[in-house]
């Protein structure tokens, strides 16, 4: 595609390749990542169905919700396919735990996986056309946030759920159908309901935002497909997504190499439950403490040298619940030196509050780096005995250079799954997910996602 296209065809060139772009087209890289996304933000989901949020927010909406014909993914019960969108993609966002498109901190998973969870059991949708769908759903959500990068993020728009609803409406339209006529007015209404603020991040209403972009996305395909219509400039128009959530708008970003460039080969995976900027300082005090037993009485002091986004996004001294732990810099190190592991439990309410690492916390101390790439950071502990133990990591695990393997996905999603469904039950879903791209009963795969008492 042409990327010298003139800005003012923006949303009506992305409805084009979001509708009709052929399959044949997608590369087997492509199709790998997609898969790869949607298998992570359903261990995700499974893992995170349980979190006492989640119930609240279940509970609270029960009322409203219609006739239940979609599973929510590790739980036993049903919703509407839009409310079951918002409660699974909720689910797979609360443990962050989910997939980053690095360059602008997107995580497409969580707000994508829903989407086709909604939508597999419909007639004619099988395994292949929900990893296609995912595909351009990625690269819209992607895409857009590219062009509108870095200053969306940096005026507190929460990215995840403002891209993230027009890549779910693609995914939506491309599974409903949708012609490239109506594909520009789907993604139009999703762009009228953008919304999230970086300020709720550490709390319940941060993955509330991204639930709504799932089933904001799905809602606005599906009015697209009943001939509901919308602006079909809203991307690139004065009074745009773009120019209003900007404060820049770059068309070439959004459409250089559309369909032959894959932003979803860029799409990272998490080792760690908590900020993607606070994985190489976890990788670091990890080293040192696999390395040596160290008592935390000893130590007195931990210096880190990081990214300028840890102190942006994770600046939290003081956590008190296992949300806000999972953005404080402080706590990422003390758990991971005191405990040297840094899973699930690590950035629970208990660890939040646990003594030992309260007061190892008080010992941190962070310097910003603006030389720091962000998958890298440096740490230093100083102990009583006047030694200092120096780890620098360049590339964190799970950044593009240092990725994890298919093997370390699919280890990551037993320890989801295996609590919630049992051994057996999990790995029949991972084996199932695995072939998905031949699987004619997408919708069966996902009914393997509930456990069975």
């Amino acid at each position: 595609m042409d990327s010298n296209i003139a800005p003012p065809a923006a949303t009506a060139l992305l409805a084009e390749f979001a509708a009709h772009h052929p399959a044949t087209a997608m590369s087997p890289g492509a199709r790998a990542a997609a898969l790869r996304l949607l298998l992570n933000a359903l261990g995700c989901a499974v893992g995170g169905a349980g979190d006492p949020a989640l119930a609240r927010l279940s509970a609270t909406l029960a009322p409203f919700a219609g006739t239940p014909s979609v599973p929510l993914l590790g739980r036993g019960d049903r919703s509407d396919p839009a409310t079951a969108a918002l409660l699974n993609a909720y689910a797979a966002n609360i443990l962050d735990f989910d997939d980053t498109h690095l360059a602008t901190v997107i995580h497409p998973g969580p707000v994508l996986l829903p989407v086709a969870v909604s939508l597999a059991g419909r007639p004619g949708i099988d395994g292949a056309s929900l990893i296609e769908a995912t595909l351009v759903g990625c690269e819209v959500a992607c895409r857009l946030g590219n062009a509108v990068s870095p200053g969306h993020y940096a005026r507190g728009w929460h990215i995840t759920a403002t891209c993230g609803v027009v890549g779910a409406a693609a995914l939506a339209g491309r599974l409903l159908g949708l012609d490239a006529s109506r594909m520009a007015h789907a993604l139009g209404i999703a762009a009228t309901q953008a919304s999230g603020l970086t300020e709720m991040l550490g709390g319940m209403a941060k993955s509330l935002s991204i639930a709504r972009a799932a089933r904001d996305g799905l809602l606005a395909a599906t009015l697209a497909a009943g001939g509901f219509t919308a602006s079909t400039r809203a991307l690139e128009a004065p009074r745009g997504f773009g120019a209003v959530l900007g404060p820049a708008f770059d068309a070439q970003r959004l459409l250089a190499g559309l369909g032959s460039r894959w932003e979803t080969e860029a799409n990272a995976f998490k080792p760690y439950p908590c900020g993607i900027v606070l994985h190489p300082l976890i990788d670091a005090c990890l080293r040192i403490a696999q390395a040596r037993t160290l008592p935390t009485a000893g130590i007195e002091r931990i210096e880190v040298d990081v990214h300028p986004l840890v102190m942006t996004l994770c600046a939290r001294t003081a956590p008190e619940t296992g949300l806000e732990a999972k953005l404080s810099h402080t706590h990422a190190a003390a758990v991971a030196l005191a405990r040297g592991e840094a899973g699930v439990a690590a950035f629970g309410d208990e660890a939040a509050r646990d003594p030992e690492l309260v007061a190892l916390r008080s010992r941190v101390s962070a310097r910003i780096d603006e030389s720091m790439p962000a998958d890298a950071a440096r740490v230093r502990v100083r102990l009583a005995t006047g030694e200092c133990i120096e780890q620098f990591v360049p590339h964190a695990t799970g950044s593009l250079d240092q990725p994890m393997t298919d093997g370390e996905l699919d280890r990551k999603f037993r320890s989801l799954c295996d609590p919630v469904l049992g051994a057996a039950r999990s790995q029949a879903l991972l084996t199932r997910l695995r072939a998905l791209a031949s699987d004619a009963a997408p919708a069966a795969v996902f009914e393997l996602a509930r456990p069975t008492t």
